[in-house]
């Protein structure tokens, strides 16, 4: 039997429940109100609803086995989340980051590989998202979209490592987005910090015995191909709780082989393998997912779910739709939001932060 602890009511303050909330992952979002949900062969055997207060009970009425998985999500839940050490900058996980976007492609299906070859404009794009509030630069040298052709590591390896030479020497945070040691190590090598993984360190069978090696943080990505396409075999029960199951096993599988789990990230993986309805689904459940006691990372910036709810707008029109989703993974306490568009998303993300501390400073909401 698993169980999912799953968040079913936020609210901006703990005030407004008069302390009938709790503060999700040490971040500015509160629930009030969960589902504890109990599956049995990937059919939902169980669903009951409670508040903070009746949690304790709701718990300990549960069989011993299912007990001990909603304690852990219960505590990890409440779990606040130390800083990440990137090289020279400490990224602070208690409010929302925004993880830049730089692909080094001739083919991404965002940027049309305008960074391509082009030493100076990748460079300029670079600084501009660090100017403009970037907590990390994340570099790719391979597309991932549906279809894409594989890349030899030798040719990712030439794409990448001077974008990354060069923005070490900004003195920025920087995360490699691939799935292949080979590059892992000539990026860490050359200044990176995190390893970005969207095969969830599944695709090179050598890949989890050198990150757990490197000691560097990493990032697990759901996609439910396992071999050179990953959005292949995307077939789901119930995509929000077979999501959290995968994201789960590899968490575990990461620990088993040495990895901390201060050090791992989970991704639910926006757009790999889903359908729009499933995409949708995964956003609404995203505070599902701090039950599993990992720092959050979702990159949903100019996907194609944008463009099939707005009259299939091209990728490059897709600005409103991703601070749109940006501002729903503020809401669900998500720790990193990786985007296309630093600037409208660091705004964003500043009058968010204002409202929250306008809320939490709102007295009227206390009781007589």
């Amino acid at each position: 039997m698993q169980v999912y602890l799953r968040p079913i009511a936020l609210c901006d303050s703990p005030q407004a429940e008069e302390g009938e909330a709790v503060r999700l992952a040490g971040g500015l979002v509160y629930a009030s109100r969960f589902a504890l949900i109990a599956r049995d062969g990937g059919r939902i055997v169980a669903r009951e609803r409670t508040g903070v207060a009746g949690m304790d009970a709701a718990i300990a009425a549960m069989p011993d086995a299912a007990r001990e998985q909603a304690q852990a999500q219960w505590a990890d839940l409440r779990k606040a989340h130390a800083p990440l050490q990137m090289g020279p900058r400490t990224i602070r996980l208690d409010q929302p980051q925004v993880m830049g976007i730089l692909n080094v492609t001739p083919d991404s299906f965002s940027d049309g590989g305008q960074f391509m070859d082009r030493p100076d404009v990748a460079h300029e794009h670079a600084a501009m998202m660090l100017e403009a509030g970037a907590a990390i630069i994340d570099i790719g040298g391979e597309s991932t979209r549906p279809g894409a052709a594989a890349v030899w590591e030798g040719d990712e390896i030439k794409r990448v490592i001077p974008a990354i030479s060069h923005c070490a020497k900004m003195g920025a945070a920087i995360s490699i987005d691939t799935r292949r040691v080979a590059v892992m190590e000539e990026a860490l090598a050359a200044g990176a910090h995190l390893i970005n993984d969207v095969s969830g360190l599944r695709h090179d069978p050598r890949s989890m015995e050198f990150a757990a090696r490197s000691g560097a943080p990493v990032c697990l990505m759901h996609a439910p191909g396992s071999g050179e396409d990953l959005h292949d075999d995307g077939i789901y029960a119930d995509v929000v709780l077979d999501v959290f199951d995968w994201l789960r096993e590899r968490r575990d599988a990461a620990q088993a082989a040495g990895i901390p789990r201060a050090k791992i990230l989970l991704d639910p993986g926006i757009g790999f393998g889903k359908s729009l309805a499933e995409n949708l689904a995964l956003m609404n459940a995203l505070p599902l997912f701090h039950a599993l006691g990992c720092v959050l990372l979702v990159g949903a910036s100019r996907k194609r779910m944008i463009g099939a709810l707005s009259n299939e707008a091209a990728a490059h029109k897709r600005l409103g739709g991703s601070v749109a989703l940006a501002c729903r993974m503020m809401d669900a306490g998500v720790q990193i939001i990786r985007v296309h568009d630093v600037p409208e998303t660091v705004q964003a993300a500043h009058v968010w932060r204002g409202m929250r501390d306008a809320a939490l400073t709102d007295f009227s909401q206390l009781p007589l």
